[in-house]
């Protein structure tokens, strides 16, 4: 199995090291954060983990491993200079919550490295190593992204880390995945935000009678503040107009409690989206296969992908997925 370095050891970062090294491979990993650094080097697994992220890089390059960068938005062409100075050649992947710009980031400052971007979805609302899990990912959606110019064997590199991982591979283009998590991510972040606002103006009463609704509809305005502007500001041109969608649905219902006092257009709504989106999860699905070497198998992907599909397994150069 290829060897592997984390650049970002916090609560993602960490927690790629651990099920990397917990699935056999060889990992190392490095950050700027000193804390961090010494929490992790604290358990004899990861005693390397250090502070010197161009000896990790050198390492990275030296040994062909797969690096993968779990910093920050704000933080990644800083890194990505590193990289570029370092490793320039390396086979790369990313964990960060926007894809679109990254690749970007990629294409400008490191063109020849071997990049396919990820996003595992999952999370805490604590960060720091200490937040880590090896079995982080078990059951999550990884998304790993597939452009016309993506190298298939990079591809199959990132898939077989996060199935190492216990995920399972979610193949798409950059702006699809951003559009998507712009709805299913990014606009939750700003809706806790306002429900833990508003809710805060009710003082002790509202912290004495908050029961589950509230807490279940708050629990990610606990993340820390720089993570969450960097992936909603990130995304900024997708997340747009999924808030003026949601803007819009909001005025709808104030507008129809204050004229008629009622509310049932928008509850059904969302009675009827959620059951919508149960149906999607509970449907019954299909194996594919997929030939990797196959003249259409990026179209492939893609199509598994936006589809709802996924891959779960490898097996050489053949995938295999299922899809509703």
């Amino acid at each position: 199995m290829r060897d592997v370095c984390v650049i970002g050891l916090g609560l993602i970062g960490g927690s790629v090291l651990r099920a990397a090294s917990a699935a056999g491979r060889t990992t190392w990993g490095a950050t700027e954060s000193t804390v961090d650094a010494k929490a992790a080097a604290a358990e004899p697994e990861f005693a390397t983990a250090t502070t010197d992220i161009a000896a990790a890089l050198k390492r990275a390059s030296e040994t062909d491993a797969l690096v993968v960068l779990a910093v920050p938005l704000t933080a990644v062409d800083e890194v990505l200079r590193l990289v570029a100075e370092h490793a320039p050649d390396c086979l790369l992947t990313d964990v960060t919550s926007v894809k679109a710009p990254v690749a970007e980031s990629v294409t400008r400052i490191v063109p020849g490295a071997r990049f396919v971007g990820g996003h595992p979805m999952a999370g805490t609302a604590e960060s720091g190593w200490a937040a880590g899990s090896a079995t982080l990912f078990s059951g999550a959606a990884w998304v790993a992204c597939v452009e016309e110019n993506t190298d298939l064997a990079a591809w199959r590199e990132v898939a077989m880390l996060a199935l190492d991982a216990g995920a399972h591979v979610i193949p798409l283009a950059p702006a699809a995945h951003d559009e998507v998590v712009a709805r299913v991510s990014h606009l939750p972040h700003l809706v806790a935000a306002v429900l833990s606002s508003v809710g805060a103006m009710g003082g002790p009463l509202a912290a004495a009678l908050a029961a589950g609704s509230f807490s279940d509809g708050t629990r990610v305005a606990a993340t820390r503040p720089d993570l969450v502007l960097a992936m909603t500001e990130g995304n900024r041109a997708a997340l747009l107009p999924v808030l003026d969608e949601a803007l819009g649905k909001l005025g709808a219902a104030r507008g129809s409690l204050a004229s008629t006092g009622g509310l049932s257009a928008t509850v059904e709504a969302g009675h009827q989206g959620k059951a919508a989106l149960a149906k999607h999860a509970a449907a019954s699905r299909a194996s594919i296969r997929i030939d990797l070497g196959a003249p259409e198998a990026r179209d492939g992907l893609i199509a598994l992908g936006e589809r709802g599909g996924c891959v779960t397994a490898l097996d050489g150069d053949i995938l295999i997925g299922e899809v509703a």
